[in-house]
């Protein structure tokens, strides 16, 4: 079976870039451009793994990650944050919000594709 990845980030380029990497290492990836989308394209999945900006327009990472764990179902779905910021304060928020990792961009995909693999056991 193959891992199904929601991707979410505001920037064409990143979304791109993450399609084309896990895609290439096998996943199942759909992607959104906000947290808005992303939280309603969780809702109407079945998402093995999230990947989520932190700055983002309508919604930002730690509303997505809040929004998911908050949800009835699927809730304990690993999410990795990938973001620029790298600051220790919100690193700390977004693991107590229930951040599974946190990845700073520019990502490197088979450093990325290690992780989804150990967090999703493929």
């Amino acid at each position: 079976m193959t891992v199904h990845i929601l991707a979410i980030d505001d920037s064409r380029t990143i979304r791109s870039l993450l399609k084309m990497a896990l895609e290439k290492a096998g996943f199942t990836v759909t992607t959104a451009v906000d947290g808005v989308e992303g939280v309603d394209k969780f809702k109407q999945m079945q998402a093995d793994l999230v990947i989520t900006d932190v700055n983002m327009p309508n919604k930002d990472g730690f509303g997505v990650i809040a929004d998911i764990r908050n949800s009835t179902e699927n809730r304990a779905v690993p999410v990795l944050v990938l973001t620029t910021e790298n600051g220790t304060a919100l690193k700390e928020r977004a693991r107590l919000a229930g951040a599974t990792g946190w990845i700073v961009k520019p990502f490197d995909d088979v450093a990325l594709v290690a992780v989804i693999k150990r967090l999703t056991g493929s």
